[in-house]
């Protein structure tokens, strides 16, 4: 019987004796190429059709379970758009043998996470928890196949949730409509890859319970010690005879070329999109393809990115997409114009850059590139447990079954000519195939153009499998046992070399084996922070400006270097550090340091690359404040620290950037960027004594002149009085809630009581205000809370995003759960789920170079021993509930909460002031970020 479901599981070696996925090979000179070892997954079939894929990890104490159910938005029925990805959201649920929410307590409440995906083709679930947690994990999946329970209740919940998960990604985003809507409408005539994988409010709300029973009838169905638990729990699930609903439509041909206009509020800058249909997954020209998407817009060195962004300037962001599916594919490249310039402009310029393709071979330095890129992303992403199944279940959806594929794409992107990329963009890219998208802001004369909701689809409601049994969740006694957890695994953390240079520079090792990548990052007391008055902004510029040329070096010829690389190399500026970063295969890693070391050492900051930075920042700026949830996080820091120096936006505003002169940022870099009050964390593939000698080679003989600056006493300055403030912004598609007060430094006693706690109130899927906000009342796509922990007094927050009318009832939720977590304690419970959520969350990040990185260097900015590294899991699991309960009525309590929304303030304004009679209302025409009113 055909497959119609694929189960992997990347198992951990401490639990299973699978044969070992092959070494990374060994790198002995800095000539050798890097090559991307083969997944090596073991494949068998049961006897139901189910295909399972197991591989062995040693360097883990986790294992990753996946599901991949091979059910689309391409199969919603004709008036259900959305449907698969409502289902998706229903499986997290009951099933006849476990409740509500229980997925949650096996993966979150252990120390793992969970999620889920829908694409055009395929639904997935996919579990990361420790070892030990392997057999639960498969006997609940196994049981989610067979026996999930969906009440009405349930359904109207989830169907809220998903509606508002709509708003939030569609309407109150500027350009959620483009992207999400318009571009497959507009890209497909006949295909159901046509709809948005989201659907519709219209036809979310024609769904019904019947449907939803339907919908599993159809298509959740199947098609490993591990062996003996898989075929436990999966071999005996009935693989139903009834086939699946016909659906494979042959896209046809475009007939000519299309030119359509798109119109939305809310547009802050125009838009302009080409597209082509092209290839589906599975055939041999998609790795021309995406070689081809490689030069045109992978990096500041690709064709896009210098022609319209850094030479002519008309354009704000540039990017492509080479979208293959399993039934048919495009290409898409579009620009979001910068200030002053049309959608026209755009539209030529786009088809000028691919005519060159047509026109004329790349060049073999272009090609070069994209192989490395390619190369150096493919090892990127199978650093992880998760992230090697999914690689593989991509693999296996696209081509419908032929894992070898996984393996091989690298073989043939590298086999990839000049000659192939223009044969398939004079194939593929010619204009009389090409739609033309322009998107623009509605006004009078240009209505709001409506979703088309009346899109057919090849599968019917009636199509779809009767109910067949109903299940109900089953009394306690009858229920199947959840099998005992085995043995738990700890994770284990690395020895910390830690050395200094002559000049000052702390040099800290991380070792990881595994694949050859390695993680440089340095760090500087170079924050926002530091800025000087009505300046906010230097530093985050001075960061950009990095990059973007040296005394030796223009900025096109750094991004050829580090794409020539395969390497990630950049910086960025937070509220007390700066942060230089670059990731790279280890055969190239030496190259990646001495850039680096040329970027931190010897920055040209010239007035042009300056006034280009600008100008993008102050773009960026523009998107930023048309979309609520970021306004609300500009805003925020004014609202908590008034006029300190914490207080101002780090991006900087629109007053500020421009006041920003050459000499404010090469005074920033000489004063702030030194190695003496430095730290430099090398992660991944690298001994001690190659640290060192790398260390030694770029930075040894770096002694800048003069001295550095002094530390800002009290960047957080004086604690300032709560307020209520609402940023009115008219037609917005969602209210962004926030309460938010001053919290701790990092350094605090507490520090280990308030992030266990904050995990409770909003830290993870499973918190109060997840439980409250989204599960129990469908008012949120997800909620969440921070911290926010600096080296002076953080900014805690606790934020949502929801549909307007609701957004009292979200301010109230929030605060009714901070006021509960530091007047009641913890139950002993939640203390133990919270705390294995920390250590879960820790192990993860162990697994990567950048997260081992982070964590090392983290500490060492604070001024914390390295020693913390080993004790992280000691010190979680040292913190009582009466700690967590103290810690939270010392630190934040609620009357010190100041409540921030921007949205609609027609839509929630009086309700609000029911509670809050001394809320501030203030125009978004009328907010003024440089000012601690706000106005």
């Amino acid at each position: 019987m055909k497959s119609r479901l694929i189960l992997t599981a990347a198992v951990s070696a401490l639990l299973l004796g699978l044969p070992a996925a092959a070494p990374a090979v060994a790198q002995t000179a800095a000539t050798t190429a890097v090559a991307v070892p083969p997944l090596g997954f073991v494949e068998r079939t049961l006897p139901n059709g189910l295909k399972v894929y197991t591989a062995r990890d040693a360097s883990t104490a986790n294992v990753t379970v996946q599901v991949w159910y091979k059910v689309g938005s391409k199969d919603d029925p004709a008036g259900r758009s959305g449907f698969a990805h409502l289902f998706e959201h229903l499986m997290f649920k009951a099933t006849k043998n476990f409740p509500d929410e229980t997925f949650d307590r096996l993966t979150e409440d252990v120390g793992g996470n969970n999620n889920a995906f829908t694409s055009d083709d395929v639904t997935a679930y996919h579990e990361t928890i420790p070892a030990n947690h392997l057999q639960r994990l498969l006997f609940a999946e196994a049981d989610r196949m067979s026996s999930l329970v969906v009440g009405e209740d349930v359904f109207r919940s989830e169907r809220a949730v998903v509606q508002e998960e709509y708003r939030q990604g569609i309407l109150a985003s500027p350009y959620g409509r483009l992207f999400g809507v318009f571009e497959p409408a507009t890209v497909y005539q006949e295909s159901p890859y046509r709809r948005t994988t989201i659907g519709s409010i219209e036809d979310l709300d024609a769904a019904t319970l019947e449907d939803v029973r339907r919908f599993h009838a159809t298509y959740y169905r199947p098609q490993a010690q591990l062996d003996a638990w898989i075929d436990r729990y999966f071999a005996p699930i009935a693989n139903p005879e009834r086939p699946l609903p016909a659906n494979n439509v042959v896209e046809p041909e475009p007939a000519g070329p299309r030119d359509v206009t798109f119109y939305a509020p809310n547009v802050p800058l125009p838009a302009v999109m080409l597209a082509w249909p092209t290839v589906k997954y599975a055939d041999p020209d998609r790795a021309a393809l995406t070689v081809l998407d490689g030069i045109l817009s992978t990096g500041e060195s690709s064709r896009l990115y210098r022609s319209l962004v850094y030479e002519q300037e008309i354009a704000a962001q540039i990017g492509s997409s080479p979208d293959m599916k399993q039934q048919a594919g495009h290409l898409t490249a579009y620009a979001i114009m910068a200030d002053g310039h049309t959608a026209d402009e755009g539209v030529a310029a786009l088809n000028a850059e691919i005519a060159r393709f047509r026109d004329e071979p790349v060049t073999e330095a272009e090609l070069a590139e994209a192989r490395n890129e390619l190369v150096a992303d493919a090892l990127r992403s199978r650093e992880t447990i998760d992230d090697r199944a999914n690689v593989l279940g991509s693999a296996l959806i696209g081509t419908n079954g032929d894992a070898s594929v996984a393996d091989r794409e690298i073989a043939d992107i590298q086999a990839v000519t000049a000659a192939d990329v223009q044969r398939v963009a004079r194939r593929y890219l010619t204009p009389q195939r090409a739609s033309t998208i322009r998107y623009l802001a509605a006004d009078e004369a240009h209505p709001v153009t409506e979703q088309n909701t009346a899109v057919d689809a090849p599968v019917r409601v009636a199509d779809l499998a009767p109910v067949g049994e109903i299940f109900a969740l089953l009394p306690e006694a009858e229920r199947a046992a959840m099998p005992e957890p085995g043995a738990a695994v700890s994770p284990s953390t690395p020895a910390i070399a830690d050395f200094r240079l002559d000049n000052g520079l702390r040099v800290l090792v991380a070792p990881k084996s595994g694949l050859p990548l390695v993680s440089a990052r340095l760090s500087f007391d170079a924050g926002s922070a530091d800025e000087a008055a009505g300046k906010a902004g230097a530093a985050s510029l001075t960061a950009n400006l990095l990059t973007q040329g040296t005394a030796t070096r223009s900025a096109p010829q750094i991004a050829t270097e580090i794409e020539q690389l395969g390497a990630s190399v950049g910086a960025g500026a937070g509220p007390d550090f700066t942060n230089v970063f670059a990731n790279a295969p280890a055969n190239v890693f030496p190259q990646a340091v001495a850039l680096m070391a040329d970027l931190v050492r010897n920055p040209a900051f010239a007035e042009e690359e300056l006034d280009r930075q600008r100008t993008q920042t102050l773009d960026g700026l523009k998107v930023a404040l048309s979309t609520p949830g970021q306004v609300l996080s500009q805003a925020v820091g004014r609202v908590v620290y008034g006029n300190a120096p914490y207080g101002a936006p780090g991006v900087g505003t629109v007053t500020s950037l421009p006041a920003i002169t050459r000499d404010d940022i090469v005074a920033f870099h000489a004063a702030r960027y030194r190695p003496e009050a430095a730290t430099l964390v090398f992660s991944g593939d690298i001994t001690p004594d190659q640290a060192r000698a790398l260390a030694q080679s770029a930075f040894g003989d770096w002694a800048p002149a003069g001295s550095g600056a002094a530390a800002v006493a009290s960047p957080a300055g004086q604690t300032v009085a709560p307020r209520v403030i609402v940023i009115d912004q008219p037609g917005a598609g969602q209210a962004a809630v926030a309460v938010a007060m001053r919290s701790v430094p990092r350094a605090t006693p507490d520090y280990f009581p308030l992030t266990l706690g904050n995990t409770l109130l909003g830290g993870s899927f499973t918190s109060r205000l997840n439980q409250e906000i989204r599960i129990k009342r469908g008012l949120s796509y997800g909620t969440r809370s921070s911290l926010g922990v600096r080296r002076d007094a953080g900014a805690f927050v606790a934020s949502a995003q929801t549909r307007n009318d609701a957004a009292p009832e979200v301010v109230d939720l929030i605060l009714a759960e901070v006021a509960r977590l530091g007047s009641t304690a913890p139950t002993e419970q939640e203390m133990t789920t919270r705390r294995a959520i920390l250590t879960g969350a820790f192990s993860d990040s162990l697994e990567t170079v950048d997260g081992l990185g982070g964590l090392v260097a983290s500490l060492a900015l604070y001024d914390l021993p390295m020693s913390d590294l080993a004790a992280y899991v000691n010190n979680v699991e040292g913190v009582d509930a009466a700690d967590v309960q103290a810690a939270f009525a010392r630190n934040i309590p609620v009357d010190r909460s100041s409540v921030v929304v921007v949205g609609d303030a027609s839509k929630f304004l009086d309700a609000l002031r029911v509670k809050h009679p001394n809320v501030e209302v203030i125009p978004l025409s009328a907010l003024n970020l440089d000012s601690a009113a706000l106005r």
